[in-house]
């Protein structure tokens, strides 16, 4: 007697043969390869394979090693590659494989305390990271109309900007400096005495020196613990740059849809910018302002908008985005251009770092776009006296050093030279002293409030 089968086992056989003849009915499309047919610069050409922007190839290079390239551009049956590593060794005819594979970022909780680089490869020596989400590298669009208004103040730990140029929760601001002025160690401050749940850091372009630095002299161990740090220094390709800038997004953009409050510090969007203006140049995309060509001006509010707040009910991403102003020179075209889609911009000023008044923060050149929506009255009243007593001194300035001011010709005038060195008291600030929020608009209520 023969025992019947088991309806469960037949049922689960029944479902592989149907996928098994899925599988032969419709056979994968073969992979067409092409050769590597020129190089300039950084730039290659492929001819004889396809593949739609943003793509990955393969290009083999010497003793079998693949040099991986991404598709930026193409022109009739030719494609222009941007490699992601070293291209020494390449040769002429070099083959070129198309992998279907697109750019994504991997991201989890698994990312707090760990160093990567723009492919998301660690860079601290501790061991794999295990992710346990792929995103696309660029972002989703978020339907404006849906996002959550900018309503509640962030504590950023910094006095001058708590109580002056207050930010708020989905806020992004630009720091506007020269090197050296100090904007990383305002950016190191904003990280350690922030009260977001997660801190998202890229530094994009920056010297190797300078992010070995950062990470542990001024992040330093507090402030990596619920930090995510995405270095990709200037020696990397530009396309490395590029992409370590997105990374950043996304890793912030994953977080924010978790419900977390983040900050996104990013150092700096020009060299995202040089980095795109570099592989544009490269394809043939002719310049249109000051070397820089359009698609530039497209890719920086394309990232800037990922940030701010998610939809009613999500979390939020507060940005920070450093802007390098050679020279002091604020009308540069990513300057320009940073400016108008930002929410507000905090200027550093090179007299001020040079007269040792850290942070140099110029109160007069700085501005916050949602302070109002975020502060109460007598906070905008109180901002209001203190820029009208700092601006009649300095306006006055070269007056009241050489002498020629006479006492009591003017009552603001003398009321500014009375509290001007309380003024600079204010702010003045220790690199290793928090400040919160209701700390620092009690201490600018106290200098206001002085006769």
């Amino acid at each position: 007697m023969t025992a019947s089968p088991d309806p469960q086992r037949a049922t689960l056989w029944a479902e592989r043969l149907a996928a098994c003849r899925a599988r032969i009915t419709t056979p994968p499309p073969l992979i067409v390869e092409g050769k590597l047919t020129r190089m300039v610069g950084l730039t290659l050409e492929a001819a004889g394979c396809q593949a739609p922007i943003g793509a990955r190839c393969n290009v083999q290079g010497p003793e079998g090693h693949p040099v991986e390239a991404e598709v930026v551009g193409f022109s009739g049956e030719k494609i222009y590659l941007m490699p992601t590593g070293d291209i020494r060794g390449l040769t002429p005819n070099a083959r070129v494989i198309p992998t279907r594979h697109v750019s994504v970022a991997e991201v989890g909780e698994a990312l707090l305390g760990r160093v990567v680089d723009g492919a998301g490869r660690p860079l601290d020596g501790k061991g794999p990271i295990r992710t346990t989400d792929s995103v696309p590298l660029t972002g989703r669009a978020i339907n404006p109309l849906a996002r959550r208004p900018i309503r509640e103040p962030l504590d950023v730990g910094v006095r001058a900007i708590n109580a002056l140029l207050t930010v708020g929760r989905g806020q992004r601001m630009g720091l506007f400096a020269g090197s050296g002025v100090g904007k990383s160690v305002l950016l190191g401050m904003m990280t350690r005495f922030t009260n977001a749940d997660v801190i998202v850091v890229g530094l994009i372009g920056e010297r190797g020196r300078e992010v070995k630095e950062f990470i542990e002299n001024i992040l330093g161990e507090q402030g990596m613990r619920r930090a995510s740090v995405v270095a990709v220094p200037a020696d990397y390709p530009p396309l490395m740059r590029l992409h370590g800038a997105m990374l950043a997004t996304s890793i912030a953009e994953y977080f924010r849809d978790q419900g977390k409050q983040v900050l996104l510090l990013m150092d700096s969007l020009t060299r995202f910018a040089q980095a795109q203006r570099e592989i544009a140049l490269a394809i043939g995309e002719p310049p249109a302002t000051k070397g820089y060509p359009p698609s530039v001006f497209a890719k920086l509010p394309a990232l800037v908008e990922r940030a701010g707040n998610g939809d009613v009910g999500g979390g939020s991403i507060t940005a920070f985005y450093t802007v390098l102003t050679e020279g002091d020179d604020h009308n540069d075209p990513i300057a320009d251009a940073a400016r108008a889609i930002l929410d507000g911009h905090i200027v550093l000023s090179r007299r001020l770092g040079e007269a040792g008044h850290y942070p140099a923060i110029d109160i007069e050149a700085s501005i916050s776009r949602a302070m109002t929506e975020v502060t109460d009255k007598p906070q905008q009243q109180a901002v209001r006296r203190f820029r009208q007593l700092y601006s009649a001194y300095e306006a006055n300035r070269d007056l009241i050093n050489v002498g020629a001011y006479t006492k009591g010709s003017d009552a603001q005038i003398d009321e500014a030279i009375a509290i001007h060195p309380r003024l600079l008291q204010f702010l003045r600030q220790d690199m290793n002293e928090p400040l919160a929020l209701a700390e620092s608009l009690r201490a600018m209520s106290e200098v206001i409030g002085r006769e």
